[in-house]
Protein backbone atom coordinates (compact mmCIF):
# COMPACT_ATOMS: atom_id res chain seq x y z
CA UNK A 1 0.00 0.00 0.00
CA UNK A 2 1.21 3.50 -0.85
CA UNK A 3 1.63 5.67 2.25
CA UNK A 4 3.07 8.88 3.67
CA UNK A 5 4.55 8.88 7.18
CA UNK A 6 4.94 12.30 8.81
CA UNK A 7 8.12 12.70 10.87
CA UNK A 8 8.03 16.45 11.48
CA UNK A 9 8.64 19.80 9.75
CA UNK A 10 8.63 18.81 6.03
CA UNK A 11 10.22 15.42 6.72
CA UNK A 12 8.16 12.48 5.50
CA UNK A 13 8.64 8.94 4.29
CA UNK A 14 6.79 8.38 1.02
CA UNK A 15 6.24 4.75 0.00
CA UNK A 16 5.13 4.20 -3.60
CA UNK A 17 5.12 0.57 -4.68
CA UNK A 18 8.56 -0.85 -3.93
CA UNK A 19 10.16 2.60 -3.62
CA UNK A 20 10.79 4.42 -0.33
CA UNK A 21 11.68 8.12 -0.41
CA UNK A 22 12.71 10.44 2.43
CA UNK A 23 11.84 14.13 2.05
CA UNK A 24 13.56 17.19 3.52
CA UNK A 25 15.41 15.41 6.36
CA UNK A 26 15.20 17.45 9.58
CA UNK A 27 16.11 15.50 12.72
CA UNK A 28 17.06 18.28 15.13
CA UNK A 29 15.68 17.79 18.64
CA UNK A 30 13.40 20.08 20.59
CA UNK A 31 15.32 23.19 21.64
CA UNK A 32 18.09 22.88 19.05
CA UNK A 33 18.76 25.63 16.54
CA UNK A 34 18.21 25.36 12.80
CA UNK A 35 20.58 27.65 10.94
CA UNK A 36 19.00 29.50 8.02
CA UNK A 37 22.06 31.30 6.66
CA UNK A 38 23.35 34.89 6.91
CA UNK A 39 23.31 34.74 10.71
CA UNK A 40 19.64 33.76 10.90
CA UNK A 41 18.43 30.83 13.01
CA UNK A 42 15.30 29.47 14.66
CA UNK A 43 14.84 27.15 17.63
CA UNK A 44 12.89 23.92 17.20
CA UNK A 45 9.70 23.64 19.26
CA UNK A 46 8.87 19.98 18.56
CA UNK A 47 10.52 16.55 18.63
CA UNK A 48 10.75 14.56 15.38
CA UNK A 49 9.09 11.15 15.33
CA UNK A 50 12.26 9.42 14.07
CA UNK A 51 16.02 9.71 13.89
CA UNK A 52 18.17 8.49 10.98
CA UNK A 53 18.82 5.16 12.74
CA UNK A 54 15.06 4.51 12.76
CA UNK A 55 14.58 4.95 9.02
CA UNK A 56 13.70 2.09 6.66
CA UNK A 57 15.90 1.27 3.68
CA UNK A 58 15.71 4.24 1.31
CA UNK A 59 15.86 4.51 -2.46
CA UNK A 60 16.25 8.29 -2.57
CA UNK A 61 16.13 11.53 -0.62
CA UNK A 62 14.19 14.41 -2.17
CA UNK A 63 15.34 17.79 -0.86
CA UNK A 64 13.47 21.00 -1.73
CA UNK A 65 16.32 23.34 -0.76
CA UNK A 66 19.26 23.75 1.56
CA UNK A 67 17.99 25.34 4.77
CA UNK A 68 18.71 24.06 8.28
CA UNK A 69 15.08 23.07 8.88
CA UNK A 70 15.12 20.89 5.73
CA UNK A 71 18.60 19.37 5.80
CA UNK A 72 20.31 19.68 9.16
CA UNK A 73 23.62 18.72 10.73
CA UNK A 74 22.20 15.42 12.02
CA UNK A 75 21.15 14.45 8.50
CA UNK A 76 24.53 15.51 7.15
CA UNK A 77 26.31 13.41 9.75
CA UNK A 78 24.15 10.26 9.85
CA UNK A 79 22.41 9.72 6.50
CA UNK A 80 23.88 7.16 4.12
CA UNK A 81 25.85 9.22 1.59
CA UNK A 82 25.40 6.63 -1.18
CA UNK A 83 21.63 7.19 -1.36
CA UNK A 84 20.87 9.62 -4.21
CA UNK A 85 19.78 13.07 -3.07
CA UNK A 86 17.55 14.70 -5.69
CA UNK A 87 17.55 18.44 -5.19
CA UNK A 88 18.32 21.85 -6.68
CA UNK A 89 21.62 22.42 -8.45
CA UNK A 90 22.60 24.81 -5.66
CA UNK A 91 22.02 22.26 -2.90
CA UNK A 92 23.62 19.45 -4.92
CA UNK A 93 26.86 21.39 -5.35
CA UNK A 94 27.04 22.03 -1.61
CA UNK A 95 26.19 18.49 -0.47
CA UNK A 96 28.62 16.88 -2.90
CA UNK A 97 31.41 18.51 -0.88
CA UNK A 98 30.33 16.31 2.05
CA UNK A 99 30.40 13.17 -0.07
CA UNK A 100 26.69 12.82 -0.85
CA UNK A 101 25.58 11.33 -4.16
CA UNK A 102 23.48 14.17 -5.58
CA UNK A 103 21.38 14.81 -8.65
CA UNK A 104 20.83 18.54 -9.12
CA UNK A 105 17.78 19.41 -11.22
CA UNK A 106 16.59 22.52 -13.00
CA UNK A 107 12.83 23.15 -13.22
CA UNK A 108 11.01 20.54 -15.34
CA UNK A 109 14.05 18.23 -15.43
CA UNK A 110 13.69 14.65 -14.16
CA UNK A 111 15.56 11.85 -12.40
CA UNK A 112 14.40 8.25 -12.62
CA UNK A 113 14.83 5.13 -10.50
CA UNK A 114 13.92 1.65 -11.78
CA UNK A 115 13.26 -1.69 -10.05
CA UNK A 116 12.05 -4.53 -12.26
CA UNK A 117 8.97 -3.33 -14.12
CA UNK A 118 8.52 -0.37 -11.74
CA UNK A 119 9.90 3.14 -12.08
CA UNK A 120 9.84 6.27 -9.98
CA UNK A 121 10.40 9.63 -11.66
CA UNK A 122 11.23 12.78 -9.70
CA UNK A 123 10.46 15.95 -11.66
CA UNK A 124 11.65 19.33 -10.42
CA UNK A 125 8.81 21.87 -10.35
CA UNK A 126 9.04 25.68 -10.09
CA UNK A 127 8.82 27.21 -6.62
CA UNK A 128 9.17 30.73 -5.19
CA UNK A 129 10.50 30.95 -1.62
CA UNK A 130 9.88 34.70 -1.43
CA UNK A 131 9.08 37.68 -3.59
CA UNK A 132 11.01 40.93 -3.57
CA UNK A 133 14.52 41.57 -2.29
CA UNK A 134 14.64 38.66 0.16
CA UNK A 135 13.88 36.27 -2.69
CA UNK A 136 17.37 36.97 -4.00
CA UNK A 137 18.93 36.19 -0.61
CA UNK A 138 17.27 32.84 0.13
CA UNK A 139 18.59 29.64 -1.48
CA UNK A 140 16.86 28.33 -4.63
CA UNK A 141 13.95 25.99 -3.88
CA UNK A 142 12.04 23.44 -5.92
CA UNK A 143 8.83 21.51 -5.74
CA UNK A 144 8.90 17.86 -6.77
CA UNK A 145 6.51 15.55 -8.57
CA UNK A 146 6.93 11.85 -7.78
CA UNK A 147 5.44 9.67 -10.51
CA UNK A 148 5.22 5.92 -9.86
CA UNK A 149 4.73 3.63 -12.85
CA UNK A 150 4.30 -0.12 -13.23
CA UNK A 151 4.99 -1.60 -16.67
CA UNK A 152 4.92 1.94 -18.05
CA UNK A 153 1.47 2.78 -16.62
CA UNK A 154 1.16 5.61 -14.12
CA UNK A 155 -0.14 4.43 -10.73
CA UNK A 156 0.24 7.58 -8.65
CA UNK A 157 1.43 11.19 -8.76
CA UNK A 158 2.55 12.89 -5.53
CA UNK A 159 3.43 16.60 -5.53
CA UNK A 160 5.78 17.88 -2.80
CA UNK A 161 5.26 21.63 -2.74
CA UNK A 162 8.58 22.64 -1.20
CA UNK A 163 8.80 26.00 0.57
CA UNK A 164 6.90 27.93 -2.08
CA UNK A 165 4.47 30.81 -2.06
CA UNK A 166 1.48 30.87 -4.38
CA UNK A 167 1.65 32.49 -7.81
CA UNK A 168 1.46 31.96 -11.55
CA UNK A 169 4.07 29.20 -11.40
CA UNK A 170 1.41 26.98 -9.81
CA UNK A 171 -0.84 27.49 -12.82
CA UNK A 172 1.99 26.29 -15.05
CA UNK A 173 2.26 23.16 -12.91
CA UNK A 174 -1.49 22.57 -13.10
CA UNK A 175 -1.40 22.96 -16.90
CA UNK A 176 1.33 20.34 -17.21
CA UNK A 177 0.03 18.03 -14.49
CA UNK A 178 -3.77 18.25 -14.19
CA UNK A 179 -4.14 14.88 -12.49
CA UNK A 180 -2.18 15.03 -9.22
CA UNK A 181 -3.30 12.43 -6.69
CA UNK A 182 -1.70 13.81 -3.52
CA UNK A 183 -0.13 17.16 -2.62
CA UNK A 184 2.14 17.46 0.42
CA UNK A 185 1.76 21.15 1.27
CA UNK A 186 4.41 23.18 3.15
CA UNK A 187 2.61 25.74 5.30
CA UNK A 188 3.48 27.72 8.45
CA UNK A 189 3.41 31.29 7.16
CA UNK A 190 7.12 31.52 7.99
CA UNK A 191 8.27 35.09 8.65
CA UNK A 192 11.90 36.13 8.21
CA UNK A 193 12.86 39.79 8.59
CA UNK A 194 9.17 40.76 8.20
CA UNK A 195 8.85 38.82 4.93
CA UNK A 196 6.55 35.82 4.47
CA UNK A 197 8.54 32.96 2.93
CA UNK A 198 6.17 29.96 3.19
CA UNK A 199 2.43 29.70 2.64
CA UNK A 200 0.09 30.87 5.37
CA UNK A 201 -3.51 29.64 5.67
CA UNK A 202 -4.93 31.76 2.82
CA UNK A 203 -2.05 30.97 0.49
CA UNK A 204 -2.31 27.27 1.31
CA UNK A 205 -5.97 27.23 0.29
CA UNK A 206 -5.14 29.21 -2.87
CA UNK A 207 -2.49 26.58 -3.62
CA UNK A 208 -5.11 23.83 -3.40
CA UNK A 209 -7.57 25.78 -5.54
CA UNK A 210 -4.91 26.14 -8.23
CA UNK A 211 -3.44 22.61 -8.11
CA UNK A 212 -6.65 20.70 -7.26
CA UNK A 213 -5.14 17.47 -5.90
CA UNK A 214 -7.40 14.62 -4.86
CA UNK A 215 -5.79 14.54 -1.39
CA UNK A 216 -3.92 17.24 0.54
CA UNK A 217 -1.44 16.46 3.34
CA UNK A 218 -0.31 19.58 5.27
CA UNK A 219 3.17 19.66 6.85
CA UNK A 220 5.68 22.31 8.02
CA UNK A 221 3.42 24.36 10.32
CA UNK A 222 4.43 24.29 14.01
CA UNK A 223 8.01 23.12 14.40
CA UNK A 224 9.90 26.44 14.64
CA UNK A 225 9.38 29.86 16.15
CA UNK A 226 9.45 31.50 12.71
CA UNK A 227 6.27 29.59 11.77
CA UNK A 228 3.43 32.05 12.38
CA UNK A 229 0.35 30.45 10.78
CA UNK A 230 -0.85 27.34 12.67
CA UNK A 231 -2.52 24.31 11.15
CA UNK A 232 -5.81 25.22 12.84
CA UNK A 233 -5.95 28.47 10.87
CA UNK A 234 -5.40 26.63 7.58
CA UNK A 235 -8.10 24.08 8.40
CA UNK A 236 -10.55 26.86 9.26
CA UNK A 237 -9.98 28.70 5.97
CA UNK A 238 -10.16 25.46 4.02
CA UNK A 239 -13.50 24.51 5.58
CA UNK A 240 -14.83 27.95 4.62
CA UNK A 241 -13.41 28.28 1.09
CA UNK A 242 -12.78 24.72 -0.07
CA UNK A 243 -15.17 22.44 1.83
CA UNK A 244 -14.99 19.59 -0.66
CA UNK A 245 -11.22 19.11 -0.50
CA UNK A 246 -10.10 15.71 0.84
CA UNK A 247 -7.43 16.20 3.51
CA UNK A 248 -5.37 14.12 5.93
CA UNK A 249 -3.40 15.91 8.64
CA UNK A 250 -1.27 13.22 10.32
CA UNK A 251 0.32 13.70 13.71
CA UNK A 252 4.09 13.21 13.93
CA UNK A 253 4.78 9.49 13.59
CA UNK A 254 1.41 8.76 11.95
CA UNK A 255 1.09 7.08 8.55
CA UNK A 256 -1.53 8.09 5.99
CA UNK A 257 -2.64 5.50 3.39
CA UNK A 258 -2.99 7.03 -0.06
CA UNK A 259 -5.82 4.77 -1.18
CA UNK A 260 -6.38 2.81 -4.35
Amino acid sequence: MDTITFIGTATTIVRLGSFTVLTDPNFLHHGQRAYLGRGLWSRRLTEPAMQPADLPALNAVVLSHLHGDHFDRIARRELNRSIPVVTTEHAASRLQRYGFSCQGLRPWNTFELARGDESLTVESLPAVHAYGLIGHVLPPVMGSLLVHRVAGTVRRRVYLSGDTLTGDHLDQIRDRHPDIDTAVVHLGGTRILFWTVTMDANQGVDFLQRIRPRLAVPVHYDDYRVFRSPLSEFLSVMRRDLPGQLLEAPARGETVPLGE
